[in-house]
């Protein structure tokens, strides 16, 4: 499990709606990323197939765990390294049955210490606080303040990633309170398509 803190740390890149594999690349590369998570609800389910196909090659590439965001069975389909459950996505166990004991399951749990320490206890491998900063992404999201995240990670031995409104000049205060790992979205693929 060591490994795993090593590995959920930096900045955790959450795909952009378009799905450029190039583009995708170069923030890889240039961010060291350790997690990239797929997450393209407006999809159907074969471009979901095909994109998350092409990313988890790309993963591989770079040595990036590549996480599912909402679909156990899609992480199940392409074999990906494990899924990311929001409050309505099936259970913790659901998910460890169908992906199995090496898979990295993650959990939303907002602002709610509380749902972080069940998650752990059922064997979540991380748990996302968030929104931490207003959030382009999800305007309307929960927010959570850094005092939350701070109480969080003296209670939970997993890893802690930050999410909403996260962006280079912020990040900072996020590792600051607690953080393990940031997720980042608008910051992300904005900031790499300025510098195409």
């Amino acid at each position: 499990m060591k490994s795993l803190h090593n590995k959920i740390n930096g900045i955790y890149a959450i795909t952009p709606n378009r799905i450029d594999i190039a583009a995708i690349e170069q923030v890889i590369v240039k961010h060291n990323i350790g997690l990239l998570q797929y997450r393209h609800k407006a999809a159907n389910a074969q471009t979901q197939l095909d994109e998350s196909t092409q990313l988890q090659r790309l993963c591989l590439k770079h040595h990036t765990l590549f996480i599912i965001n909402d679909d156990i069975n899609l992480a199940k389909k392409i074999a990906a390294d494990g899924v990311h459950l929001g409050k309505n996505d099936g259970s913790i166990q659901d998910a460890r049955e169908q992906l199995g004991v090496d898979a990295i399951i993650g959990v939303s749990c907002y602002n709610d210490i509380e749902l972080a320490q069940n998650a752990q206890n059922q064997g979540a491998n991380y748990v996302a606080f968030g929104a931490l900063f207003p959030s382009k992404t999800k305007p309307n999201a929960p927010r959570c303040d850094l005092d939350t995240v701070t109480q969080a990670r003296q209670q939970l031995s997993i890893p802690i990633v930050g999410i909403g409104g996260v962006t280079f000049d912020n990040q900072q205060q996020a590792f600051n309170a607690g953080c393990d790992s940031i997720a980042m979205i608008s910051a992300l693929w904005e900031a790499s398509t300025k510098s195409n």
